[in-house]
Order: C-alpha cells, then sequence, then structure tokens
C-alpha cells in the first residue's frame, strides 16, 4: 500500500466521527454484557486494562503471569482518556503521557493515586539498511527525506507525537517539517510505516525499534530535548489496584524490551 493510500485511509478514519463513537459504544456494551455473564455464571469478571499502545509486547508478557484473568485494550493515550471519559469499563489505565492523566485526574474521573510505572527514550528511525543520521538539522532531515515524510504520532494528542514535536521545536525544525510529516493515531503506526519502506523516517520510542528488526535507530534523541517521557498509571477498582501493585515488581521485563527504568 502506498503512503498516499495509507494517508487517505487515515483522513477518512478520522472523518468518521458518527461510527468511532458507535464503535466506542459497542466496545462499552461488549465490556458491560461480559461483566453481567460473568457475575450471574459465577465466574470472575476478568480484569479490564486500557493501556498505551507502545506497551504492547512486555505488558502482554506481564499479564501472562498474573493468575486472574486479564483483558487489554491498546490504543493511542488520548483515545484510551476519551473512552475512559465517556465510561468506558476498566479496572486499570496506563497511559505514555502525563497530560491525558492529569486530564482525566481534573475530570473526576480518576480518583485513585497515579504512579509513573516507567519511561522510554526517543529515537529517530528509519529502514533497517539506512546509514546514521547522528545530531540531524532541519536541512539533513529534508535531505534524508527527499520529499516523502516523517512518520510520528498525532502531535495534539499521541504522546509520542507530542514528545516529537517538542524534540523538533528544539531544533528549531517544527515550521520546516510541518509540511513533511505522516502523523498516525498511535506510535505502531508510525513505526509500521517505517518498517514498511513507506516513509524513511519516524519519531518512536526506543522500545518500537527494538521490537521490529525491519528498523535500525539512526539517532537517540537526547533528554533534554523534550519532556521526560513517563507511563503514569492509575488503578479504577479494587481488582485494578491489585494487579497495579503486581505490576510495579515487574519493571525488568520492561527494561529487556527496551524501556528505561525510572530512577
Amino acid at each position: 500500500m502506498s503512503l498516499n493510500s495509507t494517508l487517505e485511509q487515515t483522513r477518512a478514519l478520522s472523518n468518521s466521527v458518527w461510527v468511532m463513537k458507535t464503535s466506542r459504544w459497542i466496545k462499552g456494551l461488549t465490556f458491560a454484557l461480559c461483566w453481567v455473564f460473568c457475575a450471574s455464571s459465577g465466574v470472575a469478571a476478568p480484569v479490564r486494562i486500557f493501556a498505551a499502545a507502545s506497551l504492547q509486547g512486555p505488558l502482554d508478557t506481564i499479564v501472562n503471569n498474573w493468575s486472574e484473568h486479564v483483558v487489554i485494550s491498546y490504543a493511542g493515550s488520548g483515545t484510551l482518556a476519551r473512552q475512559i471519559s465517556q465510561g468506558a469499563p476498566a479496572d486499570v489505565v496506563i497511559l505514555a503521557n502525563t497530560v491525558w492523566m492529569n486530564w482525566l485526574v481534573d475530570r473526576g474521573d480518576i480518583a485513585r493515586p497515579v504512579t509513573d510505572i516507567v519511561s522510554n527514550q526517543l529515537v529517530l528511525i528509519g529502514p533497517a539498511s539506512a546509514l546514521a543520521l547522528p545530531n540531524p538539522d532541519p536541512q539533513a532531515l529534508l535531505d534524508r527525506l527527499a520529499g516523502s515524510r516523517l512518520a510520528m504520532g498525532q502531535h495534539l494528542s499521541v504522546p509520542a507525537g507530542i514528545y516529537a514535536q517538542a524534540w523538533l521545536d528544539h531544533i528549531d525544525a517544527w515550521a520546516i517539517m510541518r509540511p513533511h510529516l505522516a502523523e498516525t493515531d498511535n506510535v505502531r503506526a508510525a513505526l509500521s510505516l517505517v518498517a514498511r519502506g513507506e516513509v524513511p523516517l519516524g519519531v518512536v520510542y526506543a522500545s518500537d525499534a527494538f521490537a521490529d528488526a525491519r528498523v535500525s535507530v539512526l539517532w537517540a534523541i537526547p533528554d533534554d530535548h523534550h519532556p521526560t517521557i513517563r507511563y503514569p498509571a492509575a488503578a479504577l477498582t479494587d481488582s485494578g489496584a491489585e494487579f497495579l501493585a503486581y505490576l510495579s515488581t515487574r519493571t525488568d521485563a520492561f527494561v529487556a524490551a527496551g524501556f528505561t527504568a525510572l530512577p
């Protein structure tokens, strides 16, 4: 599939507001019906986790070692936060940015304590065979793009995109690069564009690059070029609190997948 086709599909999805709202309603209804069935049949309801897309992989490993049944919904942090604010049932929420978690807290959607569980690093990636691009300036980025686009999460809602914009601002490249962006609904979608060879550059987390052999890290973006990356987590129920207590003991699984432990 070409980049233009991918972008056209993204625009179409963004314009389908009614479909998105209906999908969220159906997802919420499905969770509710599952809960009712489990309660009436005496089967324990699953622990429902809403998690940032970049956590996929190590979080799967962690829940496989948890004694209770778990259902995980992966998506962009902004999408998850809005779903919870609209009443989607969840026991735990883990986001990739404090802004969206603070938004939920300020709205009163989360009343329990918020805990940062892990960190990450922002990286510039390219295809596996691409040459390194250390400390690039705006012109170096444009030269490498050669008329193509740089993939990143949406800068207004996806945490990786918010961090990417901060980096581009830091190197005075945002205004220059903005017409050359391919913005996606979550960071894994940006990774996929580079992995499939549809764009030559992308900005993702180090853990994303670690998970896909089709890409290589061209430049590890310094931590002081953007806000600190933190994954805040909060429980919404007692069963969620039990899982969160277990999750706090499994930082090793995240580190093994390319994440960074908090100091």
